[in-house]
């Protein structure tokens, strides 16, 4: 009975040791939620087909989501969401976009530089901290 007793008491310590080291996150800032939040700041938008719901430069918000490997900013001001942007990484704290149109999107923990063209022209500009 107390050999039973050892070896399940052994086997729980196992078991909890395995799953410790198991939950434990990768240091990686592209494998987390570093970028994700509430920038704060200038932003813009151009509209080339609908210059009636253009933005000048303004003070505003842009909120950054994560959704797999992409990332999406929502705009205040009634500025279009610009979703589906895919980043590499460069450097330990920092993204940069990638892609076949004009990004210059530029995140780290504390400020989202943007420069954004799409193919119709539409261009969403940002310059904002945390």
């Amino acid at each position: 009975m107390k050999s039973t007793i050892k070896f399940l008491t052994f086997l729980c310590f196992s078991l909890f040791v395995a799953m410790s080291f198991s939950a434990c996150s990768s240091d990686d800032p592209a494998d987390n939620d570093l970028f994700i939040g509430t920038y704060k700041g200038n932003i813009s938008y151009l509209s080339i087909k609908n210059p009636e719901s253009s933005v000048a430069p303004v003070e505003g918000k842009v909120v950054v989501t994560k959704a797999s490997n992409t990332y999406s900013f929502h705009f205040d001001h009634k500025i279009p969401d610009l979703k589906g942007v895919k980043f590499e990484k460069k450097g330990d704290h920092t993204l940069v976009s990638i892609g076949s149109a004009l990004k210059a999107i530029t995140i780290t923990k504390d400020k989202l530089e943007m420069m954004f063209v799409n193919k119709d022209g539409n261009t969403w500009t940002a310059n904002c901290t945390r």
